[in-house]
């Protein structure tokens, strides 16, 4: 009786979920069709209506259609926004429409070698012929080998590290590493700072300030207090009462500028006078570099501005030249050591794969060889010098200009102007966008090989939108 109601419960599963002929015919067409157009280097009229209709209908049904109503909202008369389709040189990209933009937002920070860099390319081109992925159980070379190029560029005492495919990871494994190396002293809390974005994984929203993306998973990870960011009064006063009712601190987490606070700057010696609390009461400095990193502030990282070296640092974006996800965290041997008996203990399947590892030792040696923090320093200084000469002539609505090379943002009186300038900037060929925690700041991230003549545009274009506003 048990095997016949068995098969009977199978045959009803194989006619509940198993593919019409029909249904898997019309999807096998659908797929032939989708793979035809990605393999086109250019659309036509037909191409152009499938992709858009078909992008907006996904996202709504599939995706999610809280996209659609951002992008209404930051857009001309309410439409949808453009559909990507492809770069347009190292600083542009093109939509499906054909109409060309000034990339100013970055992929919020991942294009600083630009769009498609032929070299980074070339690179992951290469290692895809000889393989994608790795067998997870033998020795891949080239994610030894970029872990001995970050020892060499990264500052201080930075020796090992462990590669996974975002920022949020390599937070997640800073704050493991951080844990397992205190624990041992009773040291079990950490400290963030007011507008910090460290990631929206549990333990990283844990470090993470903004309510609105912690109160719907709240109890978060335990232990984490706030302070004010750049206020060192505030850290000292924290770390001493923390310490004088038992509750030592392992950890204080930092971003060298707060991103998605609104390109926060902080006072230029508050790392410094972090990292000394840190060594008088045996705290852990982790530098969140995840936005600042790779050349983007002028430095090839940030803390170099202020002369500090951390004991564990987080990377990401930039690192994979825009071409491929990569994350990484890296810890002095002191630090990392904790993970050498059992290497086990913190792991990711693709994690330091070839592709992605190709794609970083590209990035790291255009970053190198062409100078390109460097750049970042000398078109920043320009570039911020000639918004805030636009921006002058619009006090009543614009707060301050602000940023450190190519990390820069501008900060209006409220968000409801903020959104105004993202669209006219957006309608006029020009992608920027506000900051997660401080809407009323927008960010403009251009990939480290923006030229002149492009930030020409982008301050004329500004103006002409601040006057209509």
């Amino acid at each position: 009786m048990i095997s016949n109601n068995a098969e009977i419960m199978e045959e009803d599963l194989k006619d509940k979920y198993q593919l019409e002929e029909e249904d898997k015919a019309s999807l096998i067409e659908y797929t032939h069709k989708v793979l035809n157009f990605i393999s086109k280097d250019t659309l036509n009229e037909d191409d152009k209506k499938f992709i858009t209709k078909e992008t907006v209908d996904d996202f709504k049904n599939f995706v999610n259609p809280g996209f659609l109503e951002y992008r209404k909202s930051v857009t001309n008369g309410g439409q949808y926004a453009s559909v990507e389709w492809k770069d347009a040189g190292l600083n542009s990209f093109i939509d499906v429409s054909g109409k060309e933009y000034i990339d100013c937002l970055g992929g919020f920070g991942i294009y600083n070698v630009g769009h498609r860099n032929p070299r980074v390319l070339k690179a992951v081109n290469a290692q895809l012929k000889h393989q994608a992925l790795h067998s997870q159980d033998l020795l891949d070379p080239l994610r030894g080998i970029l872990a001995k190029l970050l020892a060499e560029i990264t500052p201080g005492k930075l020796q090992y590290s462990f590669f996974g495919n975002s920022g949020t990871e390599a937070v997640e494994g800073a704050i493991k590493l951080a844990k397992i190396h205190q624990k041992k002293k009773g040291k079990n809390y950490f400290i963030s700072t007011v507008g910090a974005f460290h990631g929206k994984s549990l333990g990283s929203l844990s470090a993470t300030s903004k309510g609105m993306f912690r109160k719907p998973f709240m109890p978060l990870v335990s232990g984490f207090k706030r302070v004010f960011y750049g206020d060192v009064d505030m850290m000292y006063k924290t770390v001493r009462a923390s310490s004088m009712v038992g509750e030592d601190i392992a950890a204080i987490i930092l971003e060298p500028i707060q991103g998605e606070g609104g390109v926060i700057v902080p006072p230029h010696d508050y790392f410094a006078k972090v990292k000394q609390i840190c060594e008088d009461f045996d705290i852990l400095l982790i530098a969140d570099e995840v936005q600042t990193g790779m050349g983007r502030t002028g430095k090839m990282f940030c803390v170099e501005h202020y002369g500090v070296e951390p004991d564990i640092m987080c990377l990401a974006k930039a690192l994979g030249g825009g071409i491929m996800p990569i994350g990484a965290v890296i810890a002095t041997e002191d630090v990392f050591s904790e993970f050498f008996p059992n290497p086990f203990i913190h792991t990711t399947t693709f994690g330091g794969n070839p592709l992605s590892c190709a794609a970083a030792i590209a990035t790291i040696n255009v970053l190198l060889e062409d100078n390109m923090p460097e750049r970042a320093a000398k078109m920043g200084t320009y570039f911020i010098s000639e918004l805030r000469k636009v921006t002058r002539k619009y006090k009543n609505i614009v707060k301050e200009v602000r940023g450190m090379g190519l990390m820069i943002g501008i900060e209006f009186e409220n968000d409801k102007t903020g959104y105004k300038v993202s669209k006219g900037l957006f309608d006029k060929g020009i992608l920027v966008a506000g900051t997660l925690i401080n809407a009323k700041t927008i960010r403009i991230e251009p990939p480290l090989t923006i030229e002149k003549a492009q930030c020409d545009f982008v301050c004329k274009a500004l103006d002409e939108v601040l006057s209509n506003i």
